[in-house]
C-alpha cells in the first residue's frame, strides 16, 4: 500500500513542488488527477475533501494536508533526511523568504483562475492578460535574483537543494511557458540546471506526468 494519496494536476505549479518534495523524501504515493481545466476541484466531491478547492491535496498519517508549503514543511518534519529547509534560525528565514516570494508574490497573482477571471470577467484580451503575468513573474524574479546571489552555491541556498529551489524550478517551467525572458537571471539559471539534473526534480516534470485525458 502507499504511504500517501496526491490529489493532483500535472501542470500547477504547487503540485509540481509536492512532487519533487515527494520523491525527495522518498515518499511512496497514489496520484489521483484533479482536472483543473474541467473544473473538477470545485465539485462537490473535491470540496468535501478541500474545502478551499484547490490542488494540491495529501493524505497523509490520517491527514488531508492542502497548501504546498505547508505540505513541504510537514514532510520535512516528518521526514527529516535530505532536509528541504536548513535548521538555523537565520538560514532557515532566508530560505523560506525566497520560497514564499514565489509562492506568495509571483504565483498567486499569475494563477489559473486569475488568469480566467482577467479575460472572462474583466474582458481583457489575450495579449494583456500575457503582459500581465509576464510583468509580475519578472517583478519578483529580480529581487529573487539578488536575494539568492551572495549565498547561492550549486543551488539557491548553497550547494544542496532546499524548498527555494522546489518552487523555483516549476515558476521558471511557467516563465518559458509564456515567453519571459530569463537571461537577466544567472543564480536562478544555474540552480534550475543542477535541480533538473537530480532525479526527483526530473521525474516530477509535467511532462513525465499522467495528463487527463
Amino acid at each position: 500500500m502507499p504511504q500517501a494519496i496526491f490529489y493532483d494536476y500535472w501542470r500547477s505549479s504547487a503540485a509540481y513542488r509536492v512532487r519533487i518534495a515527494l520523491k525527495m523524501k522518498g515518499v511512496d504515493y497514489e496520484t489521483r488527477q484533479v482536472n483543473v481545466l474541467e473544473s473538477e476541484q470545485k465539485s462537490d466531491e473535491y470540496r468535501a475533501l478541500n474545502p478551499q478547492g484547490l490542488v494540491p491535496m495529501l493524505e497523509i498519517d490520517g491527514h488531508r494536508l492542502t497548501q504546498s508549503l505547508a505540505i513541504l514543511n510537514y514532510l520535512d518534519v516528518r521526514f527529516p533526511t535530505q532536509p528541504l529547509i536548513p535548521a538555523s534560525a537565520a538560514e532557515r528565514a532566508h530560505v523560506v523568504a525566497m520560497s514564499m516570494l514565489i509562492a506568495c508574490d509571483i504565483h498567486p497573482i499569475n494563477n489559473l483562475r486569475v488568469l480566467k477571471y482577467l479575460k472572462s470577467e474583466l474582458g481583457h484580451s489575450q495579449e494583456e492578460v500575457d503582459a500581465w503575468y509576464v510583468h509580475w513573474i519578472t517583478e519578483g524574479l529580480r529581487p529573487l535574483e539578488d536575494m539568492a546571489a551572495p549565498r547561492a552555491g550549486k543551488f539557491l541556498f548553497r550547494d544542496a537543494p532546499t524548498a527555494a529551489d522546489i518552487c523555483l524550478v516549476p515558476q521558471l517551467y511557467n516563465a518559458r511557458r509564456f515567453n519571459v525572458p530569463l537571461d537577466d537571471y544567472p543564480t536562478l539559471m544555474r540552480a534550475e540546471e543542477n535541480a533538473n539534473r537530480l532525479e526527483a526534480f526530473a521525474a516530477a516534470h509535467p511532462d513525465r506526468q499522467e495528463i487527463p485525458q
